[in-house]
C-alpha cells in the first residue's frame, strides 16, 4: 500500500538576514513590603505611567521591556511579587532563577527599611543565587518625608556590597538611572561567565 504522506520536497528559503539579532533574556525579581511601591516602579519604567491609587498586588505581577546593554538586545522581565505572607509559597518559585532582586523600602516607612533583611533571607533559602545573581537596595518615595535618610540606606548597602539607589515612581526621578545601572551590573555579571 502506498503511503497517504509524501516529503514535500522544496527548497527553504536563507531567513538568517532577516532573523533578529540575538535577544538575550534576564530575570528581576521585586521585594519588599505591601505599599512599598514595586509595582508602581516597574510600571513607570515599562510602561511610561504612575498609578495614584494603591492596588495591592496579588500573587504575582508581570513586566518586560527590551533594552539595549553594551550594544546587545536585552528582554528584561520583571517579576513583581506580593509582599503578602500568604503568598510566599507563588514568590518561593521565582527566586531560583532570578538574575537580579531589587528589594525595595519606603522611605518614609521605617518598618519597611527594618524589613529588609526579612526579604533577603527568605530569599536565600528559596534558593536564589547570591553568588551568581545581583542584588540592589532601592529607597522609593523620595517625594515624599523621610523616615530613613540616604545615608542609612547606603550605609546598609555597602555594609552588604550591594548597589544602591533611590527613585520616585510618582515623579519618574531616578527610575530610569536605577534600572539602567541595574541591567549593565546584571549583564555584565551573566556574560562573564
Amino acid at each position: 500500500m502506498e503511503s497517504l504522506f509524501k516529503p514535500i520536497q522544496r527548497k527553504m528559503p536563507d531567513l538568517s538576514s532577516m532573523m533578529p539579532e540575538s535577544v538575550n533574556r534576564v530575570k528581576i525579581m521585586a521585594l519588599g513590603d505591601p505599599g512599598v511601591g514595586k509595582s508602581c516602579l516597574i510600571k513607570r519604567f515599562c510602561e511610561g505611567r504612575f498609578l495614584e491609587k494603591y492596588i495591592s498586588t496579588i500573587g504575582i505581577d508581570y513586566g518586560v521591556r527590551e533594552v539595549r546593554v553594551a550594544g546587545k538586545s536585552v528582554k528584561v522581565n520583571f517579576w513583581d511579587v506580593s509582599g503578602h505572607p500568604q503568598y510566599l509559597e507563588i514568590r518561593n518559585e521565582f527566586y531560583s532563577d532570578s538574575q537580579c532582586i531589587i528589594v525595595i523600602y519606603d522611605i518614609s516607612n521605617r518598618q519597611s527599611f527594618s524589613n529588609i533583611g526579612k526579604w533577603l533571607t527568605e530569599a536565600v533559602e528559596c534558593g536564589f543565587d547570591q553568588a551568581r545573581s545581583t542584588i540592589v537596595l532601592v529607597g522609593t518615595k523620595t517625594d515624599k518625608t523621610r523616615a530613613i535618610s540616604t545615608d542609612e540606606g547606603k550605609r546598609l548597602a555597602e555594609t552588604n556590597g550591594f548597589a544602591f539607589f533611590e527613585a520616585s515612581a510618582k515623579s519618574g526621578e531616578g527610575v530610569a538611572d536605577m534600572f539602567t545601572a541595574v541591567f549593565q551590573a546584571v549583564c555584565k555579571k551573566a556574560w562573564a561567565e
